[in-house]
């Protein structure tokens, strides 16, 4: 009973800190007349991983690789899949041409380079792998090449009206807003997390499955529900810049930091979510140019959530 009322406590504070976090991140976006997607690259996708951070980081100085592997490879096929497939839904995305061949390109990058840098050792049959030190520096340098570029489109793109709406907000009242809707995302994030993996065990189900599921889902709540309210207030820029841009965070950054704190072992039961994660991301990719271009349809949404439920299943098998 009380893992179930912490359960639904905090997905009622990640859902009120969506709220206040898109709000506040659109009128930064007006205030600096910068892009809504480079917003949604950084101060979005950054706050909204900071529950993967503070997993990830426990994880690793816990020497629980499974569980810190699993929450980053989960989550962002949950981004992608569960998160995007239910943002669409709610209302077709119109993805920006730069996306299309830039952020999400990158965003399947990243998947693939960490399939490569996990699985090496596979390949000369040796039964565990290892993310080491040096693999998480590279992971950094990817991540540093990442924040260039989004400094670099955040000049490049137009900025918004200094009449909209956003402005109207003092800058007082925004820094609050975020700050509080951070503030509730990762408290609400952790509440969940802790009430699912009580209820999880209770159930008896493997480490595995936990960490690449309700672990990762969990830990994506944030995304889920910045997404989703991104999505119903016809925020594409910052629904989808929130998935990628949290992705590209997971990887580059989050494992890059996890696996310089200690190497992280990586074993044969992960290769599904690390294969799915690069399949995921090419799905993405290709949804730009079936249906209308450039746009994420329902009925893509609607695949895309399919593809998810046949992921859990594999993960249950």
């Amino acid at each position: 009973m009380a893992a179930a009322l912490l359960l639904i406590a905090g997905l009622a504070g990640v859902i009120v800190g969506a709220v206040w976090l898109v709000d506040g991140a659109c009128a930064i976006a007006r205030r600096l007349r910068v892009s809504e997607l480079a917003i949604g690259l950084t101060v979005v996708a950054f706050g909204t991983s900071l529950p993967e951070l503070t997993v990830n980081v426990f994880a690793a100085f816990e020497n629980q690789p499974a569980l810190a592997i699993g929450n980053i490879t989960g989550s962002n096929i949950a981004n992608i899949l569960l998160i995007l497939g239910i943002s669409a839904l709610i209302n077709p995305l119109q993805v920006e041409r730069g996306t299309v061949w830039k952020e999400i390109p990158l965003c399947f990058l990243a998947s693939l380079v960490l399939a490569a840098f996990c699985m090496d050792s596979f390949l000369d049959g040796v039964k565990i792998s290892v993310l080491s030190r040096s693999e998480g520096i590279s992971l950094l340098g990817f991540f540093v090449i990442f924040l260039y570029y989004t400094v670099g489109i955040s000049h490049e793109l137009p900025g918004l009206s200094e009449h909209s709406h956003g402005m109207s907000i003092s800058p007082v009242k925004t820094i609050l807003m975020i700050a509080a809707g951070l503030a509730l995302l990762i408290a609400g994030g952790k509440a969940v997390v802790e009430g699912a993996v009580r209820l999880a065990t209770a159930a008896g189900l493997s480490e595995a499955f936990i960490a690449a599921t309700v672990v990762a889902v969990g830990t994506s709540l944030p995304e889920l529900a910045t997404s989703v309210v991104a999505a119903w207030k016809k925020k594409a820029d910052i629904a989808v810049g929130n998935v990628v841009g949290s992705n590209i965070f997971n990887v580059f950054f989050i494992l890059g930091i996890s696996s310089i704190i200690r190497p992280l072992a990586v074993s044969a039961e992960l290769v599904v979510s690390l294969l799915t994660g690069i399949v995921a991301a090419g799905i993405l990719f290709l949804c730009m140019f079936t249906g209308k271009r450039h746009k994420l349809d329902r009925w893509e949404g609607a695949i895309l959530l399919g593809l998810y439920g046949i992921f859990l299943l594999l993960q249950a098998y």
